[in-house]
């Protein structure tokens, strides 16, 4: 089969003809149709997700068809078209796997990262970690949804009672999340790159209440506030604007150092989380509210031999909404 590999961190993705994977009895085979690009593909790239399996094919926003189950899989049949996210395995016999927190597992492995993902047009995945796709979204709309919609969601899901929103970054996640948002009677106020203007009108057409630029602070104090960018600085910005009680949340898998701040900014019950990958559970309830709130990603595609280009148009934030690798 044909696939982009990575053979060295720092270094552009190859296109090369490579084995088919070999499923074990937990295991699905899928035709993959398409694969989002994520920012978290730029820090293994960059080298600043360490340990990747080299050489690597990335990519972990996939949906396909299953061509071959294993002879262990429940569930699932074939020709059903599946997604497969980020978090590709956990032990469950942890403290965390036991009480629903497999996304905390210590040896818990990664699409894309530790096991190879979806910029190739087959690719393996473990059954216990894929969701069925509603048949309301394409295969190019629904490969967004598989991280970027997904862990949007599970930092959303920490401040979903706020009544003013703040996000930091108006990537591919806050694109997706923002219409979630609205839906439920949010006021959304966005943070954009100073100079990416573009970023800011796609963020009004959306229905942000304010759109600016994340060296500005917004109208009102903000009830709470999730980070995208990766930008620790950012940290004490969305601390800045939210008002006492209100959460950060920091929905990215890696971020630059966050700088000392006074304790004046944290005091009044203010609160700082991360987000770590996603649950099963996620999954179940996040689809659901996709279908409810009929999300629609803006969505910009590139060929599978497109793959470095399609990396380098994400860091220099050359597109709005989600890019998506088609096969």
């Amino acid at each position: 089969m044909r696939a982009m590999v990575l053979y060295k961190q720092k270094e552009p993705l190859i296109l090369k003809d490579i084995s088919i994977p070999r499923i074990n009895k937990e295991e699905v085979l899928i035709k993959v149709e398409a694969c989002g690009i994520c920012r978290t593909d730029l820090h293994i790239l960059d080298g600043e997700l360490t340990e990747p399996k080299l050489p690597l094919v990335m990519g972990h926003q996939i949906v396909g068809r299953i061509i071959k189950l294993g002879s262990n899989v429940k569930g699932f049949k074939i020709g059903d078209r599946v997604g497969v996210p980020w978090l590709g395995y956990s032990c469950g016999r942890c403290k965390f796997c036991r009480s629903g927190r497999e996304n905390l597992c210590d040896k818990a492995r990664f699409t894309g990262y530790n096991i190879d993902g979806g910029f190739a047009e087959l690719c393996k995945a473990n059954s216990r970690f894929i969701f069925k796709i509603p048949d309301e979204f394409s295969s190019i709309s629904a490969a967004p949804l598989l991280c970027a919609g997904l862990i949007g969601f599970r930092a959303y899901d920490m401040v979903r009672d706020v009544e003013r929103l703040g996000i930091y970054g108006f990537g591919s996640a806050a694109h997706l999340l923002i219409q979630i948002a609205r839906y439920e009677g949010k006021k959304v106020f966005t943070f954009s790159r100073r100079g990416d203007t573009d970023s800011v009108r796609f963020a009004r057409r959306l229905g942000a209440s304010w759109a600016g630029y994340s060296d500005q602070q917004p109208p009102v104090k903000l009830d709470g506030a999730i980070i995208f960018a990766p930008a620790g600085e950012l940290v004490i910005s969305a601390l800045k604007a939210v008002d006492k009680g209100g959460a950060v949340i920091c929905g990215g898998i890696h971020m630059s150092d966050i700088p000392s701040f006074p304790y004046n900014l944290l005091w009044g019950e203010r609160m700082i989380k991360s987000v770590a990958n996603l649950t099963r559970k996620d999954g179940e309830g996040f689809f659901k509210l996709a279908k409810k709130v009929h999300i629609k990603p803006k969505v910009t595609t590139y060929k599978l031999e497109e793959v470095n280009e399609a990396l380098k148009d994400l860091r220099d934030s050359k597109f709005v909404g989600s890019g998506v690798i088609v096969i």
